[in-house]
């Protein structure tokens, strides 16, 4: 099972690309992309979802071309797109009954389907409640449930846990990372720690182009002994945010704790601490520009 993507470009217009000549190679396992709003994601996922035709480069599935024979893909796919909807006048179960005719699933091997995922999503108890009622979290779940119908080999993810309260973000993250087994399962997402509570491969991009494409562990090596934190007076602040890439700032009574990522000890009070994945994203980020 792998999914290439080779010199990938989509060009809006004459002065703007979604995405620029970018690679990479997937096997099973969570991947995070990881970027700010702006820098290609949703791009990439939907071109990788076949709704969205790329304006050069290829996509292989198992080293079948998906522009030429975009089936293959579509056949083994699980998409839940960032602006997921639903019809709040129907059940979830009727929902999910819904999406598996529209996937081809005959109705003995759907129903029998649907039952298993409404208890791995958790939402039996509120199968046959009208969407309309469901939280944020709920519909989020009925989503996931949906893009897993076909037992889909290639799962897409993007932006899932945008506006969802702390307590469903986690169990949404926990949802994910059991999912994972033998299959790909690609989640996109400004939110550093989604990643960091899933992914076993990590990919920051950052307007259209990939930065970095590495394990968790890797991308932390890339900042050993280079990230810093000290107490700094207030009025500092604006200088210290000038000079250094700030990662990170804790306002105490006796002023500001400030955490920055800097090749060399910034102050001579300055401590040499462990970097985090934020102090990583921000770094790639900041030395690549905002998003676009």
């Amino acid at each position: 099972m792998k999914l290439t993507i080779e010199h990938l470009s989509k060009q809006y217009r004459r002065d703007f690309w979604g995405l620029r000549d970018f690679d990479l190679e997937l096997g099973p396992g969570v991947t995070g992309l990881l970027g700010p709003n702006g820098a290609g994601k949703s791009t990439l996922m939907r071109m990788l979802a076949t709704i969205t035709q790329p304006t050069g480069g290829t996509i292989r599935w198992n080293d079948t071309d998906i522009a030429r024979s975009p089936d293959t893909l579509r056949a083994v796919l699980g998409y839940l797109p960032q602006d997921f909807g639903v019809y709040p006048n129907l059940t979830g179960l009727e929902f999910l009954e819904y999406m598996a005719a529209i996937k081809g699933l005959d109705a003995k091997s759907a129903r029998r389907r649907i039952d298993e995922l409404l208890t791995v999503v958790n939402l039996v108890h509120a199968a046959k409640r009208p969407l309309g009622g469901y939280s944020g979290g709920m519909k989020q779940r009925v989503g996931i449930a949906q893009a897993l119908l076909n037992d889909p080999q290639l799962l897409i993810v993007d932006e899932p846990t945008v506006g969802l309260d702390p307590e469903e973000r986690v169990r949404f993250r926990n949802l994910l990372s059991d999912l994972s087994g033998e299959r790909i399962i690609i989640l996109s997402t400004h939110i550093v720690s989604d990643v960091e509570a899933t992914a076993t491969e990590i990919v920051v991009v950052n307007k259209g182009r990939k930065l970095q494409h590495a394990a968790p562990e890797k991308l932390l090596q890339m900042l050993e002994n280079k990230v810093w934190q000290w107490l700094a007076p207030s009025e500092e602040l604006s200088a210290i945010k000038q000079k250094h890439i700030l990662s990170g700032t804790v306002r105490r009574n006796d002023g500001i704790q400030v955490r920055v990522v800097s090749d060399a000890a910034p102050t001579s009070t300055a401590q040499c601490v462990s970097p985090s994945l934020e102090d990583v994203y921000l770094s790639l980020v900041s030395r690549n520009g905002a998003g676009q």
